[in-house]
């Protein structure tokens, strides 16, 4: 089971973009891609067979999972998760409070 999962709303702890917000689109490993987060500049080229046109488009490049944390939706603070066992399922919890992550209110 992984700590940060698909649609998580997370914050950025270190590197450029330290303190933007985002939503994790993709996990794999230990990266993890973030909307609007780690944007680059990549030249491609054209590429008339498969419809590409040339030029320089921005891209979402993956960063490290240890960069990343959990927010947490009461403090709007980062915070960092755990596991615990809930109605017999393992499900994540925020460590400050033990409240279950994406639980309802």
């Amino acid at each position: 089971m992984q700590k940060i999962r698909k649609g998580d709303e997370v914050i950025v702890l270190a590197g450029r973009d330290k303190t933007r917000r985002g939503t994790v689109l993709n996990v794999d490993g230990d990266r993890v891609v973030v909307e609007g987060i780690n944007v680059v500049k990549k030249h491609v080229r054209p590429n008339p067979m498969a419809g590409v046109q040339g030029g320089i488009v921005d891209k979402t490049m993956p960063i490290h999972i240890s960069n990343i944390a959990l927010i947490n939706p009461e403090t709007d603070k980062a915070d960092r998760v755990g596991f615990s066992v809930v109605d017999g399922r393992k499900v994540r919890v925020y460590r400050s409070n033990g409240k279950v992550v994406g639980a309802k209110a």
